[in-house]
């Protein structure tokens, strides 16, 4: 059996690995760390964590003072109150300065289950997505979230990681490449590309093996940066292939699709096709009923694959 583990606790363990390579790290959450898996930063270093409480207005704001006194400060809490709530610090105190912050948020998309539409963060990509300079990681299993937490280190300016709380399959190896704004091509084909992030990954590649049952060959490009995006792969895929799908546990509008569709727009005919959460809002239930509810299933992706090459 494939080796599994959360994404948030794989962010969690990343914190604590990159907190021992470099004493500028400190850590802030609004009263969830045991959610986020913050707390166990906090309990290694309990001299650089700091519990804001259900203040994330205050906690966005405390995170760009400590930037600016050269810490490198991560944030953390759900996705749904730190790209909402928080929006109007994110975006002045923040991304309007080029603040050296990142933000590492929890419990995004349909995922979080039985917490139902209220706390399901279905706009969060779309949000940070408009904003200027900032930088977004979409990982799509434990090891890709380790990547992603000391590639954020890295950068100078805002980083988004969007941050999920199931138990996954890890699928990718520690040798792959992580490079921002580059995206990995997990699997090659020559008549449909399925363009995918985060837990839609697996999905996209079930899909391609039930598309090849078909005849027909599907690529596969995990978009691990929603921003950059790497226009180039997706150029060259369209050219190749001549139809490109989509697939997000995200809305449509202003995530991963929106940032394809923006790139294909007037540079490219090839077909193309969005999977995602369709202008709906979450409702409560166990993810993977959600994921069938909402059509976010290899199934439909291997549907729509075939829909736009009829």
């Amino acid at each position: 059996m494939a080796e599994s583990k959360s994404l948030r606790v794989a962010y969690g363990e990343a914190l604590v690995e990159l907190g021992a390579k470099n004493d500028k790290v400190v850590v802030m959450d609004a009263d969830l760390a045991h959610a986020t898996m913050t707390s166990t930063f906090a309990a290694k270093y309990p001299d650089r964590f700091f519990n804001f409480g259900i203040a994330e207005a205050n906690m966005v704001c405390g995170a760009a003072g400590f930037a600016h006194s050269g810490f490198l400060p991560f944030v953390s809490t759900f996705a749904l109150f730190g790209a909402g709530r928080a929006y109007e610090q994110i975006r002045n105190s923040v991304s309007y300065v080029n603040a050296n912050v990142k933000f590492g948020l929890s419990h995004s998309g349909l995922c979080v289950g039985e917490d139902g539409g209220s706390h399901q963060s279905i706009e969060d990509i779309a949000l940070m997505r408009v904003l200027p300079g900032m930088t977004i990681f979409v990982p799509c299993d434990a090891v890709e979230m380790k990547k992603a937490v000391f590639a954020a280190a890295e950068i100078d300016g805002p980083v988004y990681i969007r941050v999920a709380r199931p138990v996954c399959d890890i699928f990718t190896k520690e040798s792959d490449p992580f490079i921002p704004g580059k995206a990995n091509v997990l699997r090659d084909g020559g008549d449909v590309c399925v363009i995918a992030a985060g837990l839609m990954i697996p999905e996209a590649l079930k899909a391609a093996e039930l598309l090849e049952k078909d005849g027909v060959s599907a690529a596969v490009v995990n978009m691990h940066t929603i921003k950059p995006i790497d226009s180039e792969i997706i150029l060259a895929m369209a050219g190749k292939c001549g139809a490109i799908v989509t697939a997000e546990e995200h809305s449509i509008i202003g995530g991963l699709g929106s940032a394809v569709a923006e790139v294909l727009a007037g540079r490219s005919a090839a077909k193309f096709a969005r999977v995602g959460i369709q202008d709906k809002f979450g409702q409560s239930g166990k993810p993977a009923d959600l994921f069938k509810a909402y059509g976010l299933t290899a199934e439909n992706i291997a549907e729509t694959c075939r829909m736009i090459l009829k």
